[in-house]
């Protein structure tokens, strides 16, 4: 078990209850996740300690919106996520805890920067879908989930360019993700980012995940989205900030 401070506890604790709400509510509540554990563990053992934890988040997903997901829609993905999962994982095979750092807080900044293009692209025109898009979401999507777990803004672009309601959109991410994570696992654990510490690190964060999970399907519906994502990406820049000058 790492020696932690209670603060730093604290802040894991928090990021977790924010996986599970991100799961079941808020997706974009998973960059404030990545940050809190990205600022109080070594950089690539946070990657490994948080996909542990969206795993379990993955399974209450699911749960939650298993009857609306659209699963085909999935199939134009799988060989760009595919490439992307590799160059994710070379780049962490030779990429230290410095270097590893800073690119998470770029991947965060890029993450918030295509959620609000994507929020003014909204107003002005539909986004298209087709080959090329899926070819590049999907590689990009799969280099920033292996590195970072960020896969969420970038592949949410691509989901709601198929103008899915919002039921639908829940539930084919849920199965999106649940894959993705699972097919991570083995290459997390070659790379040594997943080890006996961080299990037991995670076991004590899984109720925190169930917590959020449960709180973020009270939500759904029933929350001032805009208000709150606007809170999580002023703390996810502030967090981003902080690897990259750290």
């Amino acid at each position: 078990m790492p020696e932690l401070s209670a603060l730093a506890w604290a802040a894991l604790a928090l990021g977790a209850v924010a996986v599970g709400v991100s799961k079941t509510a808020l997706p974009g509540v998973n960059t404030l996740a990545i940050a809190l554990f990205a600022a109080v563990l070594p950089a690539r053992a946070s990657t490994g300690a948080l996909l542990l934890l969206l795993i379990v988040g993955d399974w209450f997903a699911i749960w939650v919106h298993r009857k609306h997901a659209r699963l085909r829609a999935l199939l134009p993905l799988i060989p760009a996520v595919a490439a992307g999962l590799l160059l994710g994982w070379l780049f962490l095979g030779i990429a230290d805890d410095t270097w590893t750092r800073r690119v998470i807080g770029a991947i965060l900044l890029l993450v918030i920067g295509v959620t609000l293009w994507r929020r003014w692209r909204a107003r002005e025109e539909e986004v298209t879908t087709g080959p090329v898009a899926a070819a590049a979401y999907g590689t990009l999507g799969g280099f920033t989930t292996m590195v970072a777990n960020a896969g969420g803004p970038v592949m949410t672009m691509y989901f709601l360019a198929a103008r899915f309601p919002v039921r639908a959109f829940l539930g084919t991410t849920a199965w999106f993700f649940a894959g993705i994570n699972l097919a991570k696992l083995p290459l997390s654990i070659g790379l040594g980012i997943i080890d006996v510490p961080t299990l037991l690190m995670d076991l004590v964060l899984v109720p925190g995940v169930i917590a959020g999970a449960f709180l973020g399907r009270t939500m759904l519906g029933k929350l001032d989205q805009r208000t709150f994502e606007r809170i999580v990406i002023v703390l996810t820049i502030v967090g981003a900030l902080y690897l990259l000058l750290s």
